[in-house]
């Protein structure tokens, strides 16, 4: 028999994925052509990322489909007794997901588990390693609690074997990941910044990057850390907005006077900063706009990921009159994309050192790879570079940087 896993969504789901692929006994296809099984790692963050998981299940139907991920909660039962899935199984059991090729039923369980086992080896340049599972925020537009469970962490030792494991096996960067991943160590009596500071003094450990966190996790320690030239000097702190009443609307503990000083504070390190912005939630007022507008300006980011706002069924702000037309939301979206690609280029131009990029893939006639401050370089190159770490002290910046190696 042969297995193929479809990965949807996030980061920690890639990390699962791979775990399956460690664990599973029987061929792994490269296709789904190739499959007798399809095992279907699934997203369920928004409506739209149910309506894909539904296209593509209808799309393999000659296939034995097995759901799990997060939308096995939100949709397992629904597609099990449609016939459309032949099993449906909680985060719990993607661990042992070889023992249950053969099950057919819905089989959830519950949210007290925490990842054990280790993978041995990376399909990419760079891994993704969860540290921890769940979330006890509730936002208001965010259904993750209710098919993750609460925040619990991973175990050190665990951590850290895996790190040295993968290590040994080529892989030099890592990309620490987790449902709420600042919250790492609040169940264990430990702290993420006492965690990096290990995983930095293993060898072979060229890079660690971090996935997002709240303004509220951050410590000095931490920041501390982002000059050891191991910890990567660009952090993604989630604001979602700069308006004090929309964040109250939202349901968020973040506000502006506080996260603003820490931007600049942050700023004054040179550290380049990213944060998720969500535009078009219900009550964003033209006058709110305004004021979140301004407050915008203020914020030093170099990076961002802005969401246009979809209600997602079995939220609270699903339930929320939706009174900003898609249009307006784009409209904002865009003017604030466009002052963070203005606030990059003249991050690059300001800090221009010498930058360490690893070196990740090849595309349309160019090497590419993220530097200390997670931005692109585009390489020239007439040799095979992928997978190295490369200084670059001479480097054209423009709307990426480039660079060319005789």
């Amino acid at each position: 028999m042969k297995v193929y896993i479809k990965t949807f969504g996030c980061r920690s789901n890639t990390y699962d994925s791979e775990i399956m692929k460690n664990t599973i006994q029987s061929d792994i296809a490269a296709n789904e052509d190739e499959a007798d099984i399809i095992i279907v790692n699934s997203c369920t963050v928004t409506n739209f990322a149910d309506r894909d998981l539904r296209q593509y299940i209808n799309k393999w139907q000659d296939k034995k489909i097995i759901l799990t991920g997060c939308a096995a909660y939100t949709q397992g039962e629904e597609l099990f007794n449609s016939g459309r899935v032949q099993s449906v199984l909680g985060h719990k059991f993607k661990e042992e997901i070889d023992r249950y090729l053969d099950f057919n039923g819905v089989k959830l369980g519950n949210f007290d588990f925490v990842n054990k086992k280790i993978i041995t080896s990376f399909s990419k340049t760079k891994a993704f390693i969860k540290i921890q599972e769940g979330c006890d925020f509730e936002c208001a537009y965010c259904i993750i609690p209710s098919v993750r469970g609460h925040s619990r962490s991973l175990d050190e030792k665990t951590i850290l074997k895996q790190i040295e494991t993968l290590s040994q096996n080529g892989i030099s960067e890592f990309v620490l990941t987790g449902i709420n991943m600042g919250s790492y160590g609040k169940d264990t009596g430990t702290t993420l910044a006492d965690l990096v500071e290990k995983i930095s003094k293993i060898r072979g450990v060229k890079r660690i990057r971090l996935g997002s966190l709240e303004p509220s996790q951050l410590n000095d320690k931490l920041i501390d850390l982002t000059k050891n030239g191991i910890l990567e000097r660009h952090l993604h702190i989630a604001l979602q907005h700069t308006s004090d009443r929309m964040l109250r609307i939202m349901k968020r503990r973040n506000r502006v006077k506080q996260t603003l000083e820490l931007f600049e504070k942050l700023a004054a390190e040179k550290i380049a900063l990213g944060t998720d912005f969500i535009v078009g939630h219900p009550g964003e007022s033209e006058e709110i706009w305004n004021e979140a507008l301004e407050n915008f300006k203020k914020y030093p980011l170099t990076h961002i990921h802005v969401f246009r706002f979809t209600p997602r069924d079995g939220t609270h702000s699903a339930g929320l009159k939706q009174d900003v037309r898609g249009d307006v939301a784009k409209k904002r979206a865009k003017i604030i994309e466009e002052i963070v690609r203005k606030n990059n280029y003249n991050f690059r131009i300001e800090n221009k050192v010498p930058l360490v990029v690893h070196v990740e893939n090849y595309k349309k006639g160019y090497y590419e790879g993220y530097d200390q401050f997670y931005n692109k370089m585009l390489i020239k190159s007439g040799q095979n570079i992928k997978g190295g770490w490369i200084t670059f002290e001479e480097y054209d910046i423009k709307d990426v940087n480039y660079a060319k190696i005789q």
